[in-house]
């Protein structure tokens, strides 16, 4: 056997492998609200998640993958860095061996460990890691390493501010409402459009990226921009009208009184009750000051009240009526997401796969390598088998382990990271956010627009501290491993 016939069969074994691992880690983050909340059971979520992440990676996914992921450094260095004919070629294919191994190992760890971690941030590590070893350090383009690991700092917050404001608004709108089976019923029509538009600005300018690329159109260029804006509005306004058929006899014949979720709204109001009285006893004197203080005990009893009797998962009939609604949604939400991951993020495995391929079989190294159909296969097959055989590790901390979900509040949380990712894809300097960042971030956000001790601060702690060490990590695995590689086929 050849060097070249063993390093293309490890090629394959160990891209094989990333996919796996990233199905186990990342496709979870995509689907694990919707298990959480109970809006989808294991077993529907994984077959959902298996058609669009396979849609989105074998229709869609990228045709084009860069040599280095993301150019954390320039590839023709490396012929001048070896000169000998084909040493080059040899070096860059041991390195993107030891990247996938480097990537699919962290990531195996953490999927161990139950840590929602990013996959882009696993392969960019992995491939800073080979051109530290293979080049030097001043080789590398230290800035957009930077910008990525800036971006699991910003994504998390945004999308956490997003889904807090979200779900306050829904709350506003619907829980808080008399009759919230009547409230759910008007405002789910238009919050289908406003999903919708969102959901096509994210399959348009995430999803369909790759896309794009294969035919180099510019999806900002106005005309494109109108027809994908006209196409957005188009089917949030026929999904608004189909959804208000579909709800036209929705049973919404509730008793008043009957919402124990109204208490919430009491409080809030005699919170705000609160704030201006204090403010008056601050500035007043003598009787005015003393009924100020008066009133203020008593309203902080009512307000003590209203707290206690306040239910956020509240069993009663009327509520379950209304997060009947909110599975669709989620559902809807989940799907779309899982499409725009599997068109994107299979190049995490698939990249360096045909990079490698590419540079070992014809002995080259070029900044861009094509993508066969068969490799895209690959990388699906191996995303999809990973999300069944261990998904569920990473399905249950997002689900269940960070906050309690009900399918209201997962629906926030996967409407926020998917509008978080659309702000990223249009911001004209291009945002890099973490599809997992931003929806672990939107998850943070609901549990705490309902109290701080709604979160489990421990899960948070954990997650945090397995972002902060992905991207050394996986630099420290790829030297690793290229050294062993290096030893064998060099």
């Amino acid at each position: 056997m050849t060097v070249e016939t063993f390093l293309l069969g490890a090629l394959l074994v160990c891209g094989l492998y990333a996919a796996w691992n990233i199905g186990a880690n990342d496709v979870a983050n995509a689907m694990g609200t919707s298990v959480g909340s109970g809006a989808l059971t294991l077993r529907r979520a994984v077959i959902l998640a298996a058609v669009f992440e396979f849609l989105g990676a074998v229709v869609v996914g990228s045709n084009v993958a860069e040599t280095v992921r993301k150019k954390m450094f320039d590839p023709a260095d490396l012929i001048l860095e070896y000169p000998e004919p084909g040493q080059a070629a040899l070096v860059l294919g041991c390195g993107m061996i030891a990247s996938l191994l480097a990537a699919g190992t962290w990531l195996m760890i953490a999927t161990w460990k139950s840590w929602p971690v990013s996959t882009t941030h696993s392969i960019v590590g992995a491939v800073v890691g080979f051109g530290c070893v293979s080049l030097g350090v001043e080789r590398i383009a230290w800035s957009k390493v930077g910008l990525i690991t800036a971006g699991w700092v910003v994504s998390p917050l945004l999308s956490g501010a997003i889904a807090y404001f979200v779900f306050t608004m829904v709350l506003k709108t619907v829980f808080f409402k008399r009759n919230p089976v009547r409230a759910a019923r008007e405002a789910a029509p238009y919050i289908v459009f406003i999903v919708l538009v969102v959901l096509c600005g994210v399959t348009a300018f995430k999803g369909l990226k790759p896309l794009w690329g294969k035919y180099n159109i510019d999806p900002f260029e106005p005309q494109t921009l109108a027809m994908t804006m006209g196409l957005a509005i188009g089917l949030g306004i026929i999904g608004l009208f189909v959804t208000r058929y579909l709800l036209r006899d929705f049973d919404s014949s509730v008793e008043a009184s009957s919402n124990p979720m109204l208490h919430g709204d009491v409080a809030r109001s005699l919170g705000k009750s609160l704030m201006h009285l204090n403010r008056v006893r601050a500035n007043t004197d003598g009787p005015l000051n003393d009924e100020a203080a008066e009133l203020i005990g008593r309203i902080e009893a009512m307000h003590s009240q209203a707290v206690a009797k306040t239910r956020f998962g509240s069993d009663s009939e009327e509520l379950r009526k209304v997060e009947r609604i909110f599975v669709y949604l989620q559902i809807l939400t989940a799907c779309f997401v899982a499409f725009a991951h599997g068109a994107n993020d299979v190049a995490n495995a698939i990249g360096p796969l045909s990079a490698g391929w590419q540079a070992i079989s014809e002995g080259t190294v070029q900044l861009d390598s094509g993508i066969p159909l068969w490799a895209l296969a690959l990388g699906g097959i191996g995303i999809v088998s990973g999300l069944a055989t261990w998904g569920w590790r990473v399905i249950k901390t997002v689900g269940e382990r960070i906050t309690e979900l009900t399918p209201s509040r997962g629906f926030c949380a996967e409407f926020a990271a998917a509008l978080t990712i659309l702000l990223a894809s249009v911001m004209p300097f291009g945002l890099p956010v973490s599809t997992t960042h931003c929806l672990v971030g939107a998850v943070l956000g609901v549990g705490a627009a309902r109290g701080i001790g709604a979160l489990n601060l421990k899960t948070m702690r954990d997650i945090f501290a397995s972002w902060a060490i992905t991207i050394p990590a996986g630099a420290l695995l790829c030297v690793f491993f290229f050294y062993i590689l290096k030893m064998i086929a060099l």
